[in-house]
């Protein structure tokens, strides 16, 4: 498997790992996707992986119920994947330690408005739209940042700016705002991949 590996976690449908897939497939793509891991036995992005011929694996407080072992199982799954760039597109658990570590620079996450607003614990889904119209915002969109420790408060790489419509509900506000995701998160891949590729392994850093 050619140019820079990423991994992808998710916890449902799975629709910004199509997005990623569809970008990896073109002929000068610098990234492949090497591994899908899921928190859900039944999300749809397992079942995409599986289609697609991508290495998936469930991993969650059900194969692992201590924490510590489940933070163990995905850091091994990840380096035995030799993973380069890791990415949580609509995973919803906290990574642990042990993995944040062993990709302290290379882990990013897309969340579903303009941070710093509108994040931090608790804020996904539909909270995160709600939270957007009830605070009057004219515009909101995607943000893909880098993860630490807290939730939502890595340093910014790219935002998308989606407006918000008079009549606008959480559901067509999420909607709209999810296909800004689509292009802006393989976009921003694509860049960082393109990025690592020129370092050489195996302190590969984009930033």
């Amino acid at each position: 498997m050619s140019g820079v590996h990423v991994a992808v976690l998710a916890s449902h449908n799975g629709s910004n790992l199509r997005a990623l897939h569809r970008t990896s497939l073109s002929p000068d793509s610098p990234f492949t996707i090497s591994l899908v891991i899921s928190n859900n036995s039944g999300s749809g992005a397992l079942a995409f992986a599986r289609d697609a011929g991508i290495p998936a694996l469930h991993l969650s407080g059900s194969t692992h119920p201590e924490p510590e072992l489940l933070d163990a199982a995905i850091r091994s799954a990840l380096t035995a994947h030799e993973t380069d760039l890791v990415v949580t597109a609509g995973y919803m658990k906290k990574l642990g330690p042990r993995t944040r570590a062993e990709y302290t620079s290379r882990i990013v996450n897309v969340h579903p408005a303009l941070l710093p607003r509108h994040g931090g614990k608790g804020m996904y889904g539909n909270a995160v739209h709600e939270a957007v119209l009830a605070s009057g915002d004219t515009v909101s969109g995607p943000t893909v940042h880098l993860v630490t420790e807290d939730y939502d408060a890595g340093p910014v790489l790219a935002q998308a700016r989606v407006p918000v419509v008079p009549g606008d509900t959480a559901e067509s506000l999420a909607e709209r705002v999810l296909v800004a995701e689509h292009d802006l998160l393989p976009a921003v891949v694509r860049r960082l991949a393109a990025s690592m590729s020129h370092t050489p392994t195996p302190h590969r850093r984009p930033w």
